[in-house]
């Protein structure tokens, strides 16, 4: 286990570490590439060891970077593991600055070793940004392949099929074969059903939190029960904070005028606004948003009556503080995450689709008057990526290319097997949020209700980030636990 290095930070003893992992999983699997025997492996482990690899990236390997936590007091005792997979797509695991910092950790430290794998892609796994992505175009292009489909298959390998063989070559090969827990929040619940289909004997225990997908998966679907949540979580922001309707109105107004750009040169146009809105399933969104267009003017005192008195009642001329402005491009752009928006839709590809995605949310967007630009009041986006994204922001503007074709294709892994989810014996208990903005709660209970030895916990005191709070991880412990669900861990 390659020790990259270790600290101390207040109630935590941490160590980071690195592997290599196969760029292309197809052509192998993780018990072949770790030398390890699998007992009855199911359809779906072997199923990439069956497929040809892209011959552009056969040898080629990427990093994935892990840190082990403990408690101080437990450095050194052989507990045992839970592994946390991180939400997005895109997403980099925590980074705790204390046991406290991050609600579950607290909870977790007091029973097992937690393992916070980055993946593929993220945080210190070989990122994949703008650079990276132009640089595997250029790659093609010098060896005369198309650049675009070249990308395009490129990051096909950074989805579910790929991160959970990621993560059990990494329980395999580092951690002995020993059966872990596992923790999904999320995307992580996605990758959590998918393990269970391909590796369930890896796995002691399962949790999941706001992260059920459905099963068969569907964009468009997942979009149809999603939208009018987003729209009804924005209805709710301005009944609390009515000043903010007339507020987000005014710059609206303002915007529509088509001048305004944010401090990296993007333009600001009210769809780029409505973006702001991505953080309302979480909790306290409209705190948030309140304080951002606390202070979104410059003139006067802030309200929307000094603004305009500003400048002669011109809602075209109202002028925007610039820091509102850093603000709300801290907000809608993809400088932290590129693969959050870029890869957003295709979690949900399993296998050869009936037909391509197509840009679901844009399709749902369109067809619902209530979001358009001109709406009074204006709706915003809980969580929906579109195509002018790509040619807008410039964090995003190099996969557009890629996009095209990855909005087009119909061919990606096999994620979930229904069979085996049907027979699963794998103690799996789901947090399910009723009010979830981002993954329905009724397509969640649809599928548990078809998942082997799952409990499911529905509650609507939280939102989709529960899990961060002290409560959530501690409950779904304390249900396993009393069901006698953790007898086999160790």
């Amino acid at each position: 286990m390659p020790l990259l290095s270790s600290c101390y930070l207040p109630g935590i003893y941490a160590e980071d570490h690195s592997i290599d992992v196969p760029l292309d999983w197809r052509g192998t699997s993780p018990a072949a590439l770790a030398g390890a025997e699998q007992d009855e492996p199911s359809a779906l482990a072997m199923e990439g060891a069956a497929e040809r690899p892209d011959s552009a990236f056969v040898g080629k390997s990427i990093k994935l970077f892990y840190r082990v936590l403990c408690s101080p007091e437990n450095v050194g005792r052989d507990l045992p593991l839970i592994v946390f997979f991180q939400g997005g797509p895109g997403g980099a695991c925590p980074r705790p600055l204390s046991p406290q910092s991050d609600g579950w950790i607290e909870e977790a430290l007091r029973h097992f070793r937690v393992v916070l794998p980055d993946q593929r892609g993220c945080g210190r796994s070989s990122r994949v940004d703008g650079a990276r992505i132009a640089a595997v175009g250029a790659e093609a292009a010098a060896y005369g392949a198309d650049p675009a489909r070249r990308q395009a298959e490129y990051l096909k390998r950074f989805l579910a099929d790929s991160i959970i063989r990621d993560f059990e070559y990494l329980r395999l090969t580092e951690f002995g074969g020993r059966k872990w827990v596992t923790l999904g929040q999320s995307y992580g619940g996605f990758l959590t059903l998918a393990n269970l289909s391909a590796f369930p004997g890896g796995v002691a225990a399962s949790f999941t939190c706001g992260g059920i997908p459905h099963v068969p998966a569907s964009a468009a679907e997942v979009y149809a029960h999603t939208f009018p949540r987003m729209a009804a979580k924005t209805r709710a922001y301005y009944e609390r904070y009515p000043q903010d309707e007339k507020r987000v109105s005014l710059v609206a107004d303002r915007l529509a005028a088509g001048d305004v750009t944010l401090p990296d040169g993007s333009p600001f146009s009210v769809r780029r606004l409505q973006l702001v809105g991505g953080g309302l399933g979480m909790k306290p969104a409209p705190e948030r948003l309140h304080a951002l267009f606390d202070v979104a003017f410059a003139d006067g005192d802030g309200s929307c009556d000094d603004a305009l008195a500003a400048v002669g009642g011109d809602a075209s001329h109202v002028r925007l503080f610039g820091g509102f402005l850093d603000q709300v491009q801290s907000m809608t752009s993809s400088y932290a995450s590129p693969l959050y928006w870029t890869l957003q839709e295709f979690i949900y590809a399993d296998g050869t689709l009936d037909e391509p995605i197509g840009w679901a949310a844009a399709r749902e967007a369109a067809a619902r008057p209530e979001f358009s630009e001109g709406a009074h009041p204006l709706m915003v986006y809980a969580e929906a990526m579109f195509p002018w994204m790509f040619k807008e922001d410039p964090s995003l503007k190099p996969f557009a290319p890629a996009m095209d074709i990855l909005m087009a294709d119909t061919e990606f892994g096999h994620l979930y097997d229904q069979d085996q989810l049907a027979r699963n014996e794998v103690p799996l208990q789901a947090a399910v949020y009723f009010d979830d903005a981002y993954v329905d709660s009724g397509l969640q209970l649809d599928t548990l209700s078809r998942v082997g030895a799952s409990h499911a916990w529905v509650t609507n005191e939280f939102e989709h980030d529960g899990l961060h709070g002290s409560v959530v991880f501690k409950h779904l412990y304390e249900e396993a636990l009393n069901r006698g669900d953790l007898a086999g861990v160790k």
